[in-house]
């Protein structure tokens, strides 16, 4: 058991060096804190969740690094890259691979993760998407990208598929709307669940005060 901790901890320390390096100039919300911040409630998830902590923890660590919304890679080559670094085997590198495939959001393309490795980093990711992160990282994205905060005639897009997601450049307000506000219902663990509840909560009530001011 000794021997699997050392690995685990060993692991996690080099990945730690290679996403702080991967991540340095990030100012979008999807820097080396937001995957330290993932790792944090994935390990928490975890506890509670029969499933392969090591492969959690790696997943976590990994999987924005290939993020289309800040590289341009092909085949999650970041990830691949660094893993081989860490000297995983082929099939561990797949089975994370997998994962971070899958846990993306998509639009009406999401998908619930097979394994519960990918259901537990899933529900990781989007609980930081939550919450006072949650609101800080959305304007902080927002901002990166030349977005306005709030223009009353706009409306929502509502029910996009992954193309039109990807694509689609509205307010970081109405972001809330079209994704943020929609995610405490797509929670895949029960840990995940009661966390996303109080979150979803602080997220409605901010809104509420924001709409409140914005009116007079």
């Amino acid at each position: 058991m000794d021997n699997l901790r050392n690995i685990y901890e060993q692991t996690k320390y080099i990945l730690l060096q290679k996403i702080k390096e991967l991540f340095e100039n990030d100012c979008s919300g999807h820097d080396y804190w937001h995957s330290l911040r993932v790792l944090n409630n994935a390990e928490k998830i975890a506890k509670t969740e029969k499933c392969d902590e090591y492969i959690v923890m790696i997943a976590a660590l990994l999987h924005d690094t290939d993020d289309i919304k800040i590289f341009e890679t092909r085949d999650y080559e970041n990830a691949r890259r660094i893993m081989l670094d860490c000297h995983l085997t082929d099939s561990m590198i797949e089975r994370v691979i997998d994962i971070i495939w899958e846990i993306s959001f998509k639009g009406t393309e999401t998908v619930s993760p097979k394994s519960i490795e990918g259901k537990i980093v899933q529900d990781a990711d989007r609980l930081d998407a939550m919450g006072a992160i949650g609101i800080a990282r959305a304007f902080a994205y927002g901002g990166n990208h030349n977005r306005a905060i709030h223009i009353p005639d706009c409306q929502p897009n509502m029910n996009m598929d992954e193309t039109e997601y990807r694509n689609h450049e509205g307010t970081t307000i109405n972001h809330f709307y079209e994704k943020l506000l929609l995610i405490k219902d797509m929670m895949n663990t029960d840990c995940a669940k009661s966390i996303a509840w109080k979150r979803d909560e602080y997220m409605r009530g901010f809104l509420k005060e924001f709409n409140d001011e914005w009116n007079g």
